[in-house]
């Protein structure tokens, strides 16, 4: 079999795990839906302000795919790491890039999956406004902006235990979305948070989407800054990777 054979193959059998455990589906599809409706559409300010009401739906759309993507990742794999089944499968012949892809697809396609429900309700119940061809520039920019979170999710996952990794993911969402302004809008935030916010990856990628969606113009440090945590985070990806498995497969 081909490596995109392989790769669809364990895609699929990845979303069926996962659809396995309905809480895990309806907490990554739901979560940002519900943060939406409570915290955005009651806020009359945001909701019928069509700039503001667009904003705060692309930062909860930032915001779904940086949980799903901490969770599946840096959870999947510290779990994984402590199950037999995973030695396991690094016999098989098959290519470890095919394991990589499909986990990033099936992760993917789960974190699409949530956008769905904010993209209706800010169109139903606030002034939130994108045509077609915007909606399509802000989807190629949030899998643009899910790397370096995917990436971080990676790193937590190969080292730290599955106790560890819980907590630590849930510090590191919390922090990323509330000082990188996708819980309040950076507008807000005093002098000091904004200009420590400008070097997040978390609100890097809200004014990434932003730009795609709103157009307007885009700071060199978003997209630089953007280029540098991927290129960081895959770096330290790589030796947490050869690390575990210089401890596991000696």
């Amino acid at each position: 079999m081909s490596v995109a054979s392989l790769t669809l193959l364990h895609a699929k059998y990845s979303l069926l795990e996962t659809m396995r455990v309905p809480v895990a589906v309806i907490g990554t599809i739901v979560f940002p839906a519900l943060a939406l409706l409570f915290f955005v559409v009651p806020q009359s300010a945001v909701a019928q302000n069509e700039q503001y009401a667009t904003e705060a739906v692309i930062s909860m759309g930032v915001f779904a795919v940086m949980v799903g993507s901490l969770f599946s990742f840096g959870l999947g794999i510290a779990e994984n790491r402590e199950k037999p089944w995973d030695p396991y499968l690094r016999t098989l012949p098959a290519p470890g890039i095919a394991r990589v892809l499909a986990h990033i697809l099936s992760t993917g396609l789960m974190s699409i999956v949530a956008l769905v429900p904010l993209v209706i309700i800010g169109r139903l119940l606030t002034e939130a406004r994108a045509t077609p061809l915007e909606l399509l520039a802000g989807l190629l920019a949030i899998i643009v902006a899910a790397l370096p979170f995917m990436l971080m999710g990676i790193c937590i996952g190969y080292a730290l235990s599955t106790k560890a990794a819980i907590a630590v993911i849930q510090i590191v969402f919390f922090t990323l979305a509330f000082a990188g302004g996708l819980f309040l809008p950076p507008v807000l935030f005093p002098d000091w948070l904004n200009a420590i916010s400008q070097f997040l990856p978390s609100r890097q990628a809200r004014d990434f989407v932003v730009w795609a969606v709103q157009g307007g113009e885009i700071a060199p440090l978003t997209w630089l800054g953007l280029l540098g945590w991927i290129a960081l985070l895959l770096a330290l990806a790589l030796v947490l990777f050869r690390r575990d498995e210089g401890r596991r497969f000696r």
